[in-house]
């Protein structure tokens, strides 16, 4: 009789741990054209793509630290892009409202980095995606034009990754990695203009010079040159022969660029008339010389005219 003896093999095997292991890479975030004479901040995003391995089932703590950038930064609210000497106030956030500032553990200001996580696969791999937000700060009239640029790698992006059940980014603690990226808009050539009305008051006989002034303010970003023309009112008359109606009536009266009534202040029909300026990223109030000279007085009543005032940059 032949029997078949079965031999058990029992084999105790160590549990296994293996190191884990993470890439980073970082989309480049672009503002592109930004208005800095608005009061409206401009946003836009960036994307941190995660590859991570390692043990299987095990948490992976990731902590993408984020510093000042090359461009520094003027306040704790407020990282600077860099176009030369001139600088551009944005921020870096960590949720979509852009009320959590994305700091570093190696940041200057109370902001540290918020806490992502992964868990292994039962393969031991597993990726995923974080989103940057960003945004530049409204009303910043002394940019200059040009581009601007900040740039984040090495100390101002470590990274930092390790198996931990916690969520705590406010040390240098884990594994460092490496990533690059950069944060960069464009500055335009922009202008806004407002005016004041000239109101030349109640008179009676027109027998002698009338004067009153208004201004035309001029808000253009820093060494933007620009042109300011007033055109010859409802009737397209000349610069001192201009004409407030009333019905059929009229009343001229001429706008100047000088206290003394010498020097008229037109359009491009009438060569020399227009105001040349270069902006300085603030206000600047330039003053219109009115004067109705004595002519034969119309019949009573109000007499107006619009003038339009154009900018051209």
């Amino acid at each position: 009789m032949l029997r078949t003896i079965g031999l058990m093999l029992f084999l105790l095997l160590p549990s296994l741990s293996f190191a884990q292991s993470c890439s980073f890479s970082t989309s480049n975030m672009n503002f592109s054209a930004v208005d800095t004479l608005s009061g409206n901040q401009v946003n836009s995003t960036a994307t941190i793509s995660v590859n991570c391995t390692g043990t299987p089932l095990q948490r992976i703590l990731l902590c993408p630290n984020l510093a000042a950038g090359s461009g520094g930064a003027s306040s704790a609210t407020a990282r600077q892009m860099l176009n030369g000497g001139n600088s551009l106030n944005y921020q870096l956030y960590a949720d979509s409202a852009r009320s959590v500032i994305w700091g570093s553990y190696s940041w200057a200001y109370a902001a540290r980095s918020p806490a992502y996580a992964l868990t292994l696969s039962a393969l031991g791999a597993a990726s995923g995606t974080i989103t940057v937000y960003g945004a530049v700060l409204g009303s910043q009239p002394a940019a200059a034009t040009g581009t601007y640029l900040s740039s984040f790698s090495g100390t101002h992006a470590p990274f930092r990754y390790r198996y931990t059940t916690n969520s705590n980014c406010n040390a240098a603690s884990g594994t460092s990695a490496t990533t690059s990226f950069s944060v960069n808009a464009s500055v335009a050539a922009n202008c806004l203009v407002s005016v004041q009305n000239i109101d030349f008051g109640t008179r009676g006989v027109l027998n002698a010079n009338v004067d009153s002034t208004g201004s035309v303010t001029a808000t253009c970003t820093p060494g933007t040159t620009y042109t300011i023309s007033l055109n010859g009112g409802a009737t397209n008359s000349a610069p001192t022969a201009r004409k407030m109606s009333r019905g059929s009536e009229t009343v001229t009266y001429g706008l100047y660029k000088d206290v003394d009534r010498s020097q008229p202040w037109g359009d491009a029909t009438t060569p020399g008339s227009t105001v040349p300026g270069t902006g300085k990223g603030a206000d600047q109030v330039l003053t219109v010389y009115g004067r109705v000279p004595p002519q034969d007085t119309p019949n009573p009543g109000t007499y107006t005219d619009t003038v339009v005032v154009t900018l051209t940059y």
